[in-house]
């Protein structure tokens, strides 16, 4: 292993441990520090990851979302000093690792199904929200 692995390898093991997991498919929030003239600031970029590329130190992923009606997708790298922050907004289920094709899909079928997680065996279940508000709504009415 020569000096630039070393250091490499350094570089993840001090970041991967402050990054949540994530797939394709979650909805993230990331918060990258901007610098302009005037100084520092964060800056907030929410949307659907539909890429993630593993090449070491060269790791990065892409996030989509529609701003006024335009598709905008940023390319972030994972190790980047720039990233404050990563948080999963949701956890949605897709078969696929590349979600290239969300890019021509407009409206609903542009949703992805989201995974809850059941809190009494712990297993993922697949379904929208209302699902599981529809149930809890049911078992309170046979309470009566």
């Amino acid at each position: 292993m020569n000096l630039l692995e070393v250091f490499n390898n350094k570089i993840i093991q001090d970041v991967k441990s402050s990054l949540p997991e994530f797939k394709a498919g979650d909805v993230l929030r990331v918060h990258v520090k901007i610098t302009t003239n005037t100084g520092t600031r964060i800056q907030i970029f929410e949307g659907l990851c539909i890429r993630i590329r593993n090449r070491s130190t060269g790791s990065s992923f892409t996030v989509r979302k529609i701003s006024f009606g335009y598709g905008v997708e940023r390319i972030f790298p994972m190790y980047s000093p720039n990233i404050m922050k990563i948080e999963v907004v949701k956890r949605g289920r897709v078969r696929r690792a590349k979600l290239y094709y969300i890019r021509q899909l407009r409206g609903k079928k542009a949703r992805i199904k989201e995974v809850i997680k059941h809190n009494i065996t712990g297993k993922n279940i697949i379904g929208v929200t209302q699902i599981a508000q529809k149930t809890s709504q049911h078992q309170n009415s046979k309470k009566i």
